[in-house]
């Protein structure tokens, strides 16, 4: 495969997923007209749209194409349409199925809060100001993954069961991917646990701390997670890099989201040893799909991020961050992040699509 050449799954999903990743591929589109980039896309079927079509949430066609390809692109998936269905069946099993299939361990979500976007957020100004965090999500492990789980009938009543199970290897390798991300950043990396209550996250805590000692040039801190609920909201500029498991890095991640002014700006980075997955954050938001309200901006940056992580073209990612910038910084906003008192009218998804499309184009 040349430099210049990659092949990319497109899984758009439920909801906004095919309105937003629409609007990404436009932005990338435009990037490779204007870079020369090779770009091989071919979509398939993913959660609910799936089972609609093929009884399934993951059919094996689309499991082959991320499996194929040099990195997946992927909408949202769920809805309350499918909330009936069996466990086995509903939509969110396809995104499990694709991270363990892909061998996607680590799940990178950055929350970074736009100048321009300082009066969006439900904080003050002054607390948000200058936020910068990446958190480091294992993905593979823990409740989602363990067994025994499910849930049976056992002396006349229902018992529901999940198991939180790690392992030390699953722990040093995420860690170790902590580490090196808090190393070319501001070198601090906080690992959150309840290793006062969980066994599991005590030894989450001796892992993490163990892996510390190959890393002296960062300094490693440990904090609860319900503190860390508290200090992202009390002060969200203290943190640089937070590595933590796959629970609570999918709710604190959700939490930080919200500091930017909108879980639709968030994009994420799914890694492993070999291809990416990339995903705006947010979930399907079917009240609003097919309004032309949706923010694709989180999608727009996934695609950044996918040319930075899995391509390894950190000049065009920045293209596409810096169009990102300069259509905020002009006013655009869509429903989301309009915010109240501000004057400015929103936008719909295809127009803030148009506006990155021209940055990118006009050289931003």
């Amino acid at each position: 495969m040349s430099r210049n050449h990659f092949r990319i799954a497109v899984l758009p999903g439920d909801g906004i997923g095919p309105e937003v990743v629409r609007e990404a591929l436009r932005v990338l589109a435009a990037l490779s007209e204007e870079t020369g980039l090779s770009l091989d896309i071919r979509e398939g079927f993913v959660g609910g749209a799936a089972y609609d079509r093929f009884g399934e949430p993951l059919p094996e066609a689309s499991l082959s194409l991320a499996m194929e390809s040099d990195a997946v692109l992927l909408g949202a998936v769920g809805g309350p349409k499918w909330e009936s269905l069996d466990y086995a069946l509903r939509p969110e099993r396809a995104l499990l199925g694709l991270r363990e299939r892909l061998g996607l361990f680590a799940n990178l979500r950055p929350v970074h809060v736009f100048d321009d976007l300082l009066d969006a957020s439900p904080l003050k100004r002054s607390v948000v100001e200058g936020t910068d965090i990446l958190i480091v999500r294992e993905l593979t492990g823990d409740l989602y993954f363990g067994k025994p789980r499910g849930v049976r009938v056992e002396g006349g009543q229902r018992i529901g069961v999940n198991t939180l199970v790690y392992t030390e290897g699953e722990i040093r390798r995420i860690a170790r991917t902590g580490f090196e991300a808090a190393r070319a950043r501001r070198k601090q990396l906080l690992s959150v646990d309840k290793a006062n209550v969980l066994e599991s996250t005590q030894l989450w805590r001796d892992v993490v701390t163990e892996v510390g000692r190959d890393y002296p040039d960062v300094a490693l801190g440990h904090m609860y997670v319900d503190n860390c609920a508290m200090q992202l909201v009390r002060n969200p500029r203290q943190f640089d890099v937070i590595v933590t498991t796959n629970m609570f890095g999918d709710i604190l991640s959700d939490e930080a989201a919200m500091i930017t002014g909108s879980i639709g700006m968030l994009p994420s980075a799914s890694l492993g040893d070999g291809r990416g997955m990339y995903e705006p954050i947010h979930g399907s938001a079917p009240d609003i799909a097919g309004t032309d309200s949706a923010n694709p901006l989180g999608t727009i940056l996934s695609v950044a991020m996918m040319l930075r992580h899995s391509f390894s073209l950190d000049t065009e990612a920045r293209r596409i961050e810096d169009a990102v910038r300069a259509v905020l910084r002009d006013g655009l906003r869509t429903r989301d992040i309009a915010g109240d008192g501000t004057g400015l009218t929103p936008v719909g998804t295809v127009a803030m699509g148009d506006a990155v499309v021209r940055k990118i184009r006009d050289g931003a």
